[in-house]
């Protein structure tokens, strides 16, 4: 329903008008009127209608005047001006002034009718074409991140030369080119427990948007998505800005992951600078291993490279004094099997096996240590369904002996007994992620012909958060949901084009598009040729 404000100076006039015209039956909802142009404008301003009906002949402020300043205003305004009599000179100044109809007194409810069936085509026409560049302004953001995010991907894992970085970045618009380079890293999540991870609360949601608001206004920082919970941080400039730029991004940090009320879990592992591209895989590798502190030290929120340091260390035999009670904790191996991926194994396992310090000499702690982490993952793997068989049956650290391993053997131990679970976490996932997406997939069939699909309303009828949702779909189908429902889109328009004699304009609103130019350029883009071009093709 479109807004309608009316001005005339002559009551009877406006009275008529306001209870004689069926304002609804056109799509319109009067929302207020004024008996001048004076009294009017501030109204207008308040209340922001989309079509403007008034007289040109009234005090203080006359129509024309009034029209001039809405229109400066508020371009997207229609207006219909009233006139008592023909004057060319007062049709010229509408025209001039951008006015859309201008109709003689007295106004009958026909000329009205016509006048207000055409400006709805306008606004609706308008309205469509935005809706259409909205909807591809988000199809490209999409895209865009899901791009940037596979550039980033390959070039900190050292899968592309210096040449090929230079020529995707140029694609990307980023501007990569510095004498010095480092990396952050920052995890963002719930804290246990307080979501369990079905929707992003508007906390953790508003929390992203500020740290992605933040980086961006500054060339220093490149912030892309690395996965669902964590965002890396390209830091580029001269060699003697980098300790400078590094304080300054880790203090935007703190301070808005601060700002949480101990409701998020966050960290940053911060990297050390380098003076070439192609020496970044080795800034990622010490950074993604120091990110696996965060399951030994939850407390610490900036990992750098003295995180390290996390055991007292004392030459000599060792004793169960030795021994730092808060790094044995199983929590710290349940949290790590439920947030951990499997990239991360050997990292945490170096990790933790580090912060036992000298205590691991012991043993008798040795032996507590295994028979804890192997209870531990018996029980998370149970948890999920799965059995202890499930777990141990066929492995390396079935066939050893549990207990009286000496140091060289509790490393592979862990990291095999770690691997398992987690796998088993990630198929117990898996399985999850599939009845999401088949649920998500049903939902997109029936409605990927309305126009107002979105990824919201798909997530909400896969019953996960839409961060969740958008990342889990792309990797289950290799493609975004915009592209899967683009593709589904093109499917039908093509059988409805080879099959039927309708023109584009109806196929478009048929499969979901309000302007069928908008559907044209999809068409080409995604098919190669236009509709009309697809149709004459010969049947093959």
């Amino acid at each position: 329903m479109f807004k309608i404000f009316l001005v005339d100076d002559e009551s009877t006039v406006r009275e008529s008008l306001r209870d004689n015209i069926m304002w609804h039956q056109y799509g319109f909802q009067l929302v207020g009127e004024a008996s001048d142009g004076e009294m009017a404008l501030p109204l207008i301003r308040k209340l922001e209608p989309d079509l403007l009906v008034t007289d040109i002949a009234m005090p203080f402020m006359d129509g024309l005047a009034l029209s001039r300043i809405v229109k400066q205003e508020f371009p997207h305004v229609k207006i219909i001006v009233i006139s008592g009599h023909g004057d060319f000179e007062h049709a010229r100044q509408a025209i001039q002034i951008g006015v859309d109809q201008f109709l003689l007194k007295p106004v009958t409810r026909l000329s009205m009718q016509k006048s207000l069936q055409e400006i709805r085509r306008k606004l609706e026409d308008e309205q469509a074409k935005e809706d259409s560049l909205e909807k591809l302004r988000e199809d490209m953001q999409e895209y865009e991140q899901f791009s940037k995010r596979n550039f980033f991907e390959k070039m900190f894992e050292g899968q592309m030369t210096v040449q090929e970085i230079y020529e995707e970045a140029q694609r990307y618009a980023l501007e990569i080119d510095a004498p010095c380079y480092n990396l952050a890293m920052v995890s963002l999540r719930e804290r246990q427990g307080q979501n369990k991870g079905v929707w992003d609360s508007r906390l953790l949601a508003g929390k992203r948007e500020e740290l992605l608001r933040y980086f961006q206004r500054y060339p220093e920082y490149l912030i892309f998505r690395w996965n669902i919970h964590i965002y890396g941080i390209l830091i580029k400039g001269e060699e003697g800005q980098m300790e400078e730029l590094k304080a300054k991004c880790q203090e935007g940090i703190v301070r808005i992951c601060s700002a949480s009320g101990g409701e998020l879990e966050w960290c940053c592992a911060m990297g050390e600078p380098v003076s070439r591209l192609s020496l970044l895989p080795q800034v990622y590798d010490r950074v993604n291993h120091m990110m696996s502190y965060r399951f030994l030290k939850p407390e610490q929120h900036i990992l750098t490279m003295e995180s390290e340091n996390l055991a007292p260390r004392r030459e000599g035999v060792a004793t169960l004094g030795d021994v730092v009670i808060s790094q044995t904790n199983p929590e710290i191996i349940h949290k790590f099997l439920l947030r951990g991926q499997e990239g991360e194994v050997e990292d945490f396992v170096d990790s933790y096996l580090k912060s036992q310090g000298q205590a691991l000499r012991s043993r008798i702690f040795r032996d507590y240590l295994v028979l804890s982490i192997r209870f531990t993952a018996i029980a998370f793997v149970e948890n999920l369904g799965y059995s202890a068989q499930d777990l141990l049956e066929n492995t390396y650290t079935e066939k050893m002996q549990v207990l009286s391993l000496s140091l060289e053997e509790m490393k592979p131990y862990m990291q095999e007994l770690m691997y398992r679970a987690i796998k088993l976490g990630c198929k117990a996932m898996d399985n999850r992620s599939k009845r999401m997406i088949q649920k998500a997939r049903g939902y997109i069939e029936e409605n990927y012909a309305r126009a107002s699909i979105s990824l919201n309303e798909a997530a909400r009828a896969a019953e996960v958060s839409p961060n969740y949702f958008s990342a889990t779909f792309r990797q289950e189908m290799g493609m975004t949901f915009t592209e899967y429902v683009t593709k589904k889109r093109m499917e039908k328009a093509k059988r409805l084009l080879r099959q039927t004699e309708r023109n584009a304009g109806d196929i478009a609103a048929e499969v979901g598009f309000k302007d069928p130019h908008y559907f044209s350029f999809v068409f080409k883009k995604t098919q190669g040729c236009t509709p009309k071009e697809y149709r004459s093709r010969p049947k093959g």
